[in-house]
């Protein structure tokens, strides 16, 4: 089983992926032939803030905590 990243693209009224060459042929892959395919999106570090808004302790007071430890 490989895993390899890919970049969408719109064909005709739909989105499909290439598979890279090497893959294709490390699978033996050919034409007409059912796959099976795991997808998992990428996440952008620019989506994850703001994904927790109960965590309202501020940063300041979460350092001044972690300081007394030391």
């Amino acid at each position: 089983m490989a895993e390899v990243v890919c970049k969408t693209r719109k064909i005709g009224g739909s989105i499909g992926i290439i598979l890279p060459r090497e893959v294709v042929k490390e699978e033996g892959i050919r034409p007409d032939q059912n796959i099976r395919v795991h997808i998992k999106k990428q996440v952008k570090v620019k989506d994850v803030f703001g994904m927790f808004p109960q965590w309202k302790t501020p940063a300041q007071k979460l350092k001044d905590e972690a300081r007394k430890g030391w």
